[in-house]
């Protein structure tokens, strides 16, 4: 297959797993009908951190304390991510949710600032100030005040933005069944601690509600966490970064067509800034020169 193929294909993957992450927002939104965000999280990495097991079965028997370790605090960033996202949506709605979310992708420069010391690009300088202007278009209230939700879903962008630079720190070191079960399995333990404190063990889920969690399950955290990692072999980090965003754009389509949303001027002019970040934060303006 030539490499031409394989990177279109790539892009194909990645795109695929935009879509099913917005529809992973009106999801959890159903899924909250009958279920607490804990009971949500709890099945879902519980699915999720089967299948790794049994993909990865043979890898797994042959974890080092390394390995065990890279996968702990990949997961427990996972896990913090999720759970502020899913907490936040009891109190925002499903594509604010999307949007701010998708901030993490400009977070990221910042985290490396803190922990290695790494000089800020001038565009990722821009690329912040322009998200941060999109999320106060879109989340700032009349008095300019900020609901709980809101703030909720950019400490849980936060979160993933930790979770992406993990990955790409551990991904070159451990081995990526092994890293995806260690990371699934530490989210799915943090879960049920999660329900041990807030005491949710009566499960009386609606068929809707078990529906749209299986979903989150099986496909919205499995497949595409799998997914990504193969597609991304062909595909450079800058232009996965573009293509990933999209997710935000894809929960609120979602969120219109499935849950009704109203589609308002505020909306669609944060949704625009903060897209524009992620696109200023990672594209590359330089020229290249003829030889």
């Amino acid at each position: 297959m030539k490499d031409s193929t394989k990177k279109y294909l790539g892009i194909l993957g990645l795109l695929t797993v935009t879509i099913i992450w917005g529809g992973g927002f009106v999801a959890s939104d159903i899924a909250l009908a009958t279920l607490t965000p804990f009971q949500i999280m709890f099945i879902r990495f519980f699915i999720a951190a089967v299948i790794m097991t049994v993909l990865g079965k043979d890898s797994i028997k042959s974890v080092t304390r390394e390995e065990i370790k890279c996968g702990a605090m990949l997961g427990s960033a996972l896990f913090g991510g999720f759970a502020l996202q899913i907490i936040a949506l009891q109190y925002t709605t499903p594509s604010k949710n999307a949007f701010l979310t998708a901030t993490n992708v400009v977070i990221v420069p910042f985290i490396a600032l803190v922990i290695y010391k790494k000089k800020i690009p001038v565009k990722s300088l821009v690329g912040a100030g322009m998200a941060i202007v999109g999320a106060a278009v879109l989340s700032l209230q009349s008095d300019f005040s900020m609901g709980i939700g809101d703030l909720m879903t950019l400490a849980c962008a936060v979160c993933f933005a930790l979770q992406i630079f993990l990955t790409g720190e551990f991904v070159g070191k451990i081995r990526p069944t092994v890293l995806n079960f260690l990371q699934m399995t530490t989210a799915f333990v943090l879960s049920g601690g999660g329900l041990i404190v807030t005491g949710g063990f009566r499960f009386k889920p609606s068929m809707e509600s078990l529906l749209a969690v299986l979903y989150l399950g099986i496909v919205s955290t499995t497949i595409t966490y799998l997914l990504q990692t193969v597609s991304q072999k062909y595909v450079d980090e800058t232009k996965s970064a573009i293509i990933l965003s999209m997710e935000a754009v894809f929960g609120t389509i979602f969120s219109v067509i499935l849950l009704h949303e109203t589609v308002t001027v505020r909306m669609i002019t944060g949704s625009v800034l903060i897209l524009a970040a992620v696109l200023v934060s990672e594209v590359s303006f330089s020229k290249k020169t003829n030889k």
